[in-house]
């Protein structure tokens, strides 16, 4: 196992899964083959050249889907490892993943009727897509750096429920068992919710930019530009169609971050970077930006308009997490109350404070910042002999002013203090007051009065994962992996594996013929079998016939464009392989 691997948490181990990989069909590993049979030659021309040299270094074989655990022990040598899980994952955990130098593979597979293109997360977008640009140190570095950064990013609350969304829609497309009713409710609520003009939170602009870069960029010239996004090199069509004049190439910038996608369709414009270094900057300087850098009222705003769960890190080292929901400003404009609803959690360097978790505060907290009258510091600059001149020591009553006008007032019960700084200060029979206003009275129980001037950063989720949620962590296989393998095609794999057979046993081609016709009158959309018996008998000038039938037989999946460039591409190869 790698050493990547090996240093995950056991909150991320949560969302790993086994590849059982006795799942796997002859359907599906056929499927495996195909797209590697037909994407390796042209990637070879119109890829960067990290993909191809990267397909042996990280453990991509081409004639079998590949095993998980074989891959991590390659990529370990690159100082990453892989991991295998089932399907989506939430964006931040899959950024925490990255973030450790790991990449997490959907160990599921797309079925034959969806090989061009699948929007749901499977071991060839994962493992033929991301993982082999990873040998390139300046791509690696990028990527880890994006995670690192994106885990940090603060979600709205509507990023989290379009991303439920697009789960279900993912996972709907590539269900063969799916309700067809039910499918079109979930796309009408994909639409729905995609043409609502949102905030715009950062989770969502960087959302954007991995779009534009880790799954559908372009690299190199803007005349001649290579594929190394995964979302491109893990589709057979788009692949060949965004290298095209009428899909428009852009030199890519910060400003990609503007430019919205679909995922149910192929992207009519794509952007171009003239090295991954490059990217790196870009993701620098977009990150100069965010509320976890900044800090201060821009990110109290940002906190505010996401109505989801952040973090507020004050300059003393306390962190709050939860729904930050109102701010009220001094004369300078600076954040001097925070109010915050629901579940909240006081928490330094990402522990949970004893005695200060969920429980403490269930329904919600507020937070006082400023510096006091008359000794003009914070709360946590004051020695023990300061905090004595304002009455701060146990069961003496104290007022405390700040120059923002706050007044706190009340029996001090206890000082929590780390590193010989105090960080909350217990009331019991408090009062919090902004001139006229109220905002904590006596009988709403204790008050912590949290120790701070000003707020250095604010970040998306909570500080202590494990606490603020209630984890039970059990390392249970929580996801499995399953079965594409329906009643309609549970004979049709015994016929797949019955031409593998006959392939090794190099039987003859009547053989073939006589699982050709079966095909034909049982399963008139089976196309991929077709074109593996293809391959094997076309050679054969004794049943030329046959050969021609067969072959005009699969021109006619051509009609379904998802299928057509696959189907060309199959067809050319073969011929092209004999007549050499």
């Amino acid at each position: 196992m790698s050493k990547a691997r090996t240093s995950l948490p056991q909150r991320l181990l949560e969302y790993t899964s086994t590849q059982d990989y006795s799942l796997y069909s002859h359907i599906d590993q056929a499927v495996w083959r195909y797209v590697m049979k037909i994407s390796i030659p042209f990637f070879k021309k119109n890829a960067q050249k990290s993909y191809i040299e990267g397909i042996k270094k990280v453990g991509i074989p081409t004639e079998h889907i590949p095993k998980i655990d074989d891959m991590d022990r390659k990529l370990d040598e690159f100082g990453w490892g892989a991991a295998s899980v089932k399907g989506f994952i939430p964006p931040i955990i899959f950024m925490e993943f990255l973030a450790r130098k790991v990449l997490p593979i959907a160990v599921d597979i797309r079925t034959s009727n969806h090989i061009t293109y699948t929007p749901a997360p499977d071991i060839i977008h994962e493992a033929a897509g991301h993982a082999p640009i990873i040998a390139n140190e300046d791509y690696a570095e990028y990527l880890c750096s994006y995670g690192e950064i994106a885990k940090k990013a603060i979600e709205s609350k509507s990023d989290a429920k379009q991303y439920e969304i697009v789960r279900n829609l993912s996972i709907s497309k590539e269900n063969p068992n799916v309700n067809s009713k039910i499918l079109k409710e979930i796309e009408h609520e994909f639409e729905m919710i995609s043409s609502k003009k949102e905030w715009l939170s950062e989770a969502s602009e960087l959302a954007r930019m991995n779009w534009w870069t880790i799954e559908y960029g372009l690299v190199g010239d803007l005349s001649n530009p290579k594929i190394y996004g995964a979302g491109l090199l893990s589709s057979v069509s788009e692949s060949v169609s965004c290298l095209k004049n009428n899909v428009k190439k852009i030199p890519i910038s910060l400003d990609c971050i503007k430019q919205d996608y679909n995922i149910t369709k192929p992207q009519p414009q794509l952007f171009v970077t003239e090295s991954f270094k490059n990217l790196k900057n870009i993701l620098t300087d977009y990150s100069r930006t965010m509320a976890y850098v900044v800090g201060g009222k821009s990110a109290v705003e940002k906190a505010i308009l996401s109505e989801n769960t952040t973090t507020t890190v004050f300059d003393s080292g306390l962190q709050v997490s939860g729904v930050l929901n109102k701010c009220i400003y001094d004369k300078k404009n600076q954040p001097s109350y925070l109010n915050y609803l629901g579940k909240t959690q006081l928490c330094y360097k990402n522990a949970e404070i004893d005695g200060h978790g969920t429980v403490t505060h269930p329904e919600g907290y507020g937070a006082a910042l400023g510096h006091i009258i008359p000794l003009n510091k914070s709360l946590y600059e004051l020695s023990d002999e300061e905090l004595k001149t304002i009455n701060v020591e146990p069961a003496k009553h104290s007022t405390i002013k700040f120059y923002n006008g706050l007044i706190v007032s009340g029996t001090i019960n206890s000082i929590i203090k780390f590193e010989g700084k105090p960080i909350l200060i217990t009331l019991n029979n408090a009062s919090v007051r902004l001139k006229n206003d109220v905002l904590f009275k006596p009988d709403w129980g204790q008050y912590d009065l949290a120790c701070g001037n000003k707020i250095v950063s604010i970040y998306g989720g909570p500080a202590d994962w494990i606490n603020y949620q209630k984890l039970e962590l059990t390392k249970k296989d929580i996801s499995y992996h399953s079965s594409n393998l329906t009643e309609d095609t549970e004979y049709l794999n015994k016929l797949y594996g019955k031409v593998e057979n006959l392939r090794n046993e190099k039987a003859a081609s009547e053989d073939y013929i006589t699982i050709l016709k079966i095909v034909y009158k049982k399963y008139d959309k089976e196309w991929l079998l077709c074109m593996i018996i293809y391959e094997i008998i076309y050679k054969d000038q004794t049943i030329r016939n046959e050969v021609q039938f067969l072959k005009n037989h699969l021109i006619k999946f051509k009609s379904d464009l998802q299928l057509k460039n696959a189907i060309e591409r199959g067809l050319e190869l073969i011929e092209e392989d004999f007549s050499l």
